[in-house]
């Protein structure tokens, strides 16, 4: 799992770098949209935790509160967009797994979209399924360290009654895993004791990974990033592991 967290504090320094915010709120306007009409068109968070935990993320990453209630307004109208949630499982060169969520209005597009990535960077676009063996669908929570105000240990010792169950400590942040049956719970102790994360999102996160030369995790990289440029793709899930080399490399491009 630490290659994960590594690789998520990548992403999102990488982002702000090559000015990608743009594409991240859209990405959570989706969520947005699909929390509020996946629960009956419900717009308020307080009663609506999927909505609750979108509105969080959208937080996390600086999003104006007025672009937020434009997307919970504009959601509740009966003319709004209905997104289709679309998961597609393949390999990357070297025999990296991939594994990409989309959330589209257009199936056909979507898929269209996701094979000729796979096929421009020499990977392969497998059947859903393939890849259960080797993600774990779970809860991860991501918390500034300056934004937290109580103990770090007395925080673990309050989730892990809750369901956490694996806690990391990152340069500048502190990241909680859960099984994902128990994210609802762990997202209700932390709002009770007044703990906003800067995300909290159910991952596949990988249970092993794969170490390969520069030069050939570079070329998957691309592959990764082509995904992560498109506005159907919400978030894409490897097993490459981010080692010290590669996230130097990463930095300097």
């Amino acid at each position: 799992m630490a290659g994960h967290s590594k690789w998520s504090n990548i992403k999102a320094r990488k982002g702000a770098q090559d000015k990608k915010r743009a594409k991240i709120f859209t990405r959570i306007l989706k969520e947005i949209t699909v929390a509020v009409r996946e629960n009956g068109m419900n717009g308020d968070p307080e009663s609506n935790p999927a909505l609750r935990n979108a509105i969080q993320n959208a937080r996390g990453v600086n999003m104006p509160k007025s672009n937020i209630d434009k997307a919970i307004k504009r959601a509740s109208g009966a003319d709004s967009k209905s997104y289709e949630l679309m998961t597609f499982e393949g390999y990357a060169p070297h025999g990296i797994a991939v594994f990409v969520e989309c959330m589209s209005d257009s199936l056909n597009r979507t898929v269209g979209i996701v094979r000729s990535i796979y096929t421009k960077y020499g990977g392969s676009l497998g059947t859903n399924g393939s890849l259960e063996f080797i993600f774990d669908r779970l809860g991860v929570f991501t918390i500034l360290r300056e934004k937290l105000e109580m103990d770090w240990e007395e925080l673990q010792l309050e989730l892990i009654e809750h369901g956490a169950d694996v806690f990391e400590e990152e340069e500048e942040v502190y990241m909680i895993y859960c099984p994902f049956t128990k994210f609802g719970k762990v997202s209700e102790k932390l709002r009770e004791l007044g703990v906003e994360p800067q995300s909290s999102d159910l991952e596949r996160v990988p249970n092993h990974t794969e170490v390969l030369e520069v030069e050939q995790a570079l070329a998957v990289m691309k592959m990764i990033d082509a995904f992560e440029d498109e506005d159907d793709v919400q978030n894409v899930f490897h097993n490459l592991e981010l080692t010290d080399e590669l996230s130097e490399a990463l930095q300097n491009q």
